[in-house]
């Protein structure tokens, strides 16, 4: 299965994800980011500069406004 990353505070995303068969591990740096096949983030931490510098190929999910349903739903479809 695949394996999701997911911010510390997304608790209920985790046990969701966790409940359908994810390998999710916790996003607690950015390189936690570097060996999941997607990660799930809060959009709490927006970039107010503009700048980015790519830590992942995986696709990101922002979390926010979703419930831990439609983010599994997200990740699914990003993972087909």
């Amino acid at each position: 299965m695949a394996k999701i990353g997911v911010e510390q505070s997304l608790t209920n995303v985790t046990r969701a994800l966790r409940d359908k068969g994810y390998d999710v591990v916790e996003l607690k740096q950015e390189s936690d980011a570097r060996n999941v096949d997607c990660c799930v983030v809060t959009g709490l931490d927006s970039n107010v500069m503009g700048m980015q510098e790519t830590i992942t190929k995986a696709p990101v999910i922002e979390a926010r406004g979703m419930s831990a349903d439609e983010v599994c739903r997200e990740v699914e479809n990003r993972l087909q």
